[in-house]
Formats: C-alpha cells, sequence, structure tokens
C-alpha cells in the first residue's frame, strides 16, 4: 500500500517516539488546523486516551484570545492541569507531522512551564 507524504511523515514520526519511549510514560499527541489546536494524552499499552483538550470547547472559544499562539498556550495549560489531576507528569511528545516551530512549541514550553516532563 502506497502512502501519501502526509502520512508517510506521520508514521515516521510517532514510531521513533515509540521505538524510544518507556513503558511508565503515555503519548502526548499534537494536531492543528489553520484555526484551532488539540491535543491528547494516549496510553499505548492499552490504547486508551485518557485527557484530551481542544480550543473547541466551550470554555477555551468563549475567551477572547488575541492570536492563535496564545490559544495554543491557553490548551496546554488546560491539558496540564487535567494531568495533574490525574497525576500524570512523565510523557513523551508526538509533534506527529508539524515542526517543532511556532505554535507547537509554545505549546510543548507551557507543558514543561506547569509541571511535565518529557
Amino acid at each position: 500500500m502506497k502512502l501519501n507524504t502526509i502520512a508517510r511523515k506521520k508514521y515516521r514520526v510517532s514510531n521513533k517516539v515509540k521505538r524510544v519511549a518507556n513503558v511508565d510514560r503515555y503519548r502526548l499527541t499534537v494536531s492543528r488546523s489553520s484555526k484551532n489546536i488539540s491535543a491528547q494524552i494516549i496510553d499505548d499499552v492499552k490504547n486508551i486516551t485518557l485527557l484530551s483538550a481542544s480550543s473547541i470547547e466551550k470554555d477555551i472559544k468563549s475567551m477572547n484570545k488575541t492570536n492563535k499562539t496564545e490559544l495554543s498556550r491557553f490548551v496546554a495549560e488546560k491539558l496540564a492541569k487535567k494531568a495533574q489531576e490525574k497525576k500524570i507528569t512523565k510523557i513523551y511528545f508526538d509533534r506527529g507531522i508539524y515542526k517543532y516551530h511556532g505554535r507547537v512549541k509554545a505549546f510543548a514550553d507551557t507543558l514543561r512551564k506547569n509541571g511535565m516532563e518529557f
């Protein structure tokens, strides 16, 4: 089966991250569009999603953020709060097809500031 460019990128990055990941860590995946950003914390052993946060949730959507970078920082803070409630601190960051740049980097830096280790 021939994969398109986006599928190949996603497969390559995800497999590299899974290969070096420990069993005691969960995977944080990020997906973004031109207007929104969302993230999930996934347990790869059980194949379930533990937590998720998105910029299309009602409480985030109602806030007036000036730009998309600030929106991604706010989503990261919300995800970090949810993770601390479930006592999740160690994760590994799966950026998917996106470069570690701009909104994705701001998202990761905000998570680090709020106590997540990766």
